[in-house]
């Protein structure tokens, strides 16, 4: 027996990990694409869908990255950006998320010439409109990208320094992970670690635990993004566990990355039941093809979190985000409060085989 997807998305939640540019609504990229004379390798969302290979398992983190290269042509001016991070908070304030941390590298929006400061702005307004409108709260997170110059992290960094409590919460490095390693980028977090700016890295996704070790005791990261191979040190898993060190993990995301074999064998349970602080994130919702909801409504009936535990989960969410503390605490009032309003027994339990969900389609809904 399982919970049915409703139940997750009536539950108050969070993003932590989602990326600007592959979390795009499908139709706005062929819209925005038609508008501005860009040639799509498809001039249908079904066609474009498995042009890109959207929420399919590609084998790896390289091939994965590819459907990036067709939304990023889109997203080069300034009303593209503003009318993606609405969107994009628009999409997850309608499965209830309260609250998201919306990272990217403005570094790959200026190919038409668009200043960073425009790109970061464009953005920020997009997501303070959204709040406006839906109620969500949302911050920036601006990246570095490990496969691209330490030199452009450093100007990334610098972006975050200025734009810190204008709307940028955070520091992350991104990018193909294999054979780049973090510390080649070591000036970039000195500069937002003096700033007092919190960092989080993907790390242990494509690489093994020592990309893990790496973030945290090279580049200061106070969250690891992914970090499933985490478990292959338990030494390192250990220290993570005892400095409340949050894992932005992304369940559907690793499998299609090959990170994971599936879905059962995610080491999040494990993680969980060893006391590691997890939280439950998208990280693409237009390339994973998914939403919140569904990433919490497959660990529960594929990893068999139980409901108490996934509650639990979700309120590891709003203790990981890096709003400061008093804000998170009021906050974390008010979702205890909503989450005591919500009884799973109000819910009608449906039967589940591991066959069933496995093969159910992955939408948007």
């Amino acid at each position: 027996m399982a919970l049915p997807l409703s139940y997750f998305e009536k539950l108050p939640k969070t993003d932590l990990h989602v990326h600007l540019d592959g979390s795009m609504r499908i139709e706005t990229v062929l819209d925005l694409a038609q508008k501005d004379g860009i040639p799509m390798p498809a001039d249908t969302p079904e066609g474009l869908k498995r042009a890109l290979r959207l929420g399919e398992n590609t084998g790896s983190l390289v091939e994965y990255l590819k459907a990036f290269d067709t939304t990023l042509k889109v997203l080069q001016k300034e009303e593209a950006l503003y009318r993606a991070a609405y969107e994009l908070a628009e999409d997850a304030a309608r499965e209830n998320v309260w609250y998201m941390e919306v990272r990217y590298a403005p570094m790959l929006h200026t190919r038409q010439g668009l200043p960073l400061t425009a790109v970061v702005e464009a953005v920020i307004e997009g997501l303070r409109d959204a709040q406006k409108a839906h109620g969500i709260r949302s911050n920036v997170i601006i990246c570095g990208i490990r496969n691209i110059s330490p030199a452009s992290s450093l100007e990334m960094a610098q972006l975050a320094v200025a734009y810190k409590n204008r709307g940028v919460i955070a520091f992350d490095l991104a990018g193909a992970e294999y054979d780049h390693p973090a510390k080649n980028h070591l000036e970039a977090f000195q500069l937002v670690r003096d700033n007092n700016i919190s960092v989080t890295i993907h790390a242990g996704e494509a690489y093994g635990p020592e990309s893990i070790h790496q973030a945290i005791h090279d580049c200061g990261a106070h969250r690891i993004g992914h970090g499933c191979r985490l478990r292959e040190d338990g030494d390192l898993l250990h220290y993570v566990n005892d400095h409340r060190i949050a894992l932005e993990c992304c369940p559907s995301s690793n499998v299609q990355t090959g990170a994971v074999r599936d879905l059962a064998s995610h080491p999040m349970r494990l993680y969980y039941h060893l006391g590691l602080r997890v939280t439950v994130n998208t990280d693409n919702r237009l390339v994973t093809d998914t939403t919140v909801s569904r990433e919490l409504w497959l660990s529960h009936t594929q990893m068999r979190l139980g409901a108490d535990e996934m509650r639990k989960i979700v309120v590891n969410g709003f203790k990981s985000s890096f709003l400061p503390f008093h804000e998170k605490q009021q906050l974390l009032r008010q979702v205890v409060r909503e989450l005591d309003q919500i009884d799973a027994a109000d819910f009608a339990e449906v039967p589940t085989s591991e066959h069933e969900v496995v093969s159910a389609p992955v939408g948007q809904g």
